[in-house]
């Protein structure tokens, strides 16, 4: 496993379309929710967390167990019932799988699509999951990798709304990097029959993303 391909995967340039996403940022921040950088924090934290419990777990069931893709993008998709969440992680993870198949031009993503393992939904957390086992990543440095990229979107997101500034907001990054493996490592454990919601009012901001009068993201 080469470094060079996890800097490429983790580079904000890769073409997986997760900057068109704040994760209910945007909706929080309209709301008037998120007043300042403390509030931006505790937004950040509480996303971490969902991440942890609600994303993680299918990361990990499909990097250990690829033969269960479908079985498990079905469960991510009954399990995502807000619509904007829902049709953002389907987005997200069709444009991860499309792009690196058509990059890295690897025979066995080709092979899960023409089999009976073909994802009927395709969304974001197990095509990571399988992705980046096929890549050569492991569990462990899959698992960072997601959160690395989590806290960049939302930091990335902050800046474009003009919340912070692009200094500040690495500096929240930073901040922000021992909360994430502190998260990851109490979550890393997690099964999918240990899914659970743990910011309802992330996940409402979220679903209320279609309602704003304008809006720069997706979601």
């Amino acid at each position: 496993m080469s470094d060079w391909l996890v800097w490429q995967l983790a580079d904000s340039a890769f073409p997986i379309g997760g900057f068109a996403h704040s994760g209910g940022l945007e909706a929080a921040w309209q709301h008037g929710e998120i007043r300042g950088r403390a509030d931006l924090l505790q937004f950040a934290e509480a996303s971490l967390g969902q991440l942890g419990h609600a994303t993680l777990p299918f990361v990990t069931a499909a990097h250990r167990e690829p033969a269960r893709f479908a079985e498990l993008d079905r469960l991510c998709d009954a399990f995502t019932s807000n619509h904007v969440a829902n049709r953002a992680s389907r987005l997200q993870g069709q444009a991860l799988l499309a792009s690196v198949e058509r990059i890295f031009a690897i025979a066995e993503l080709q092979r899960l699509r023409e089999t009976e393992h073909q994802p009927p939904c395709g969304h974001f957390a197990p095509v990571f999951g399988v992705v980046m086992g096929v890549l050569g990543l492991d569990r462990p440095a899959t698992a960072r990798l997601l959160f690395f990229q989590h806290v960049r979107g939302l930091v990335a997101g902050a800046v474009r709304l003009g919340i912070i500034g692009p200094m500040e907001g690495q500096s929240l990054q930073h901040r922000l990097g021992p909360r994430a493996q502190a998260i990851l490592e109490r979550c890393e454990g997690l099964a999918v029959e240990n899914l659970a919601q743990t910011a309802p009012l992330l996940d409402l901001w979220q679903g209320a993303q279609d309602r704003l009068y304008s809006r720069l993201f997706q979601s």
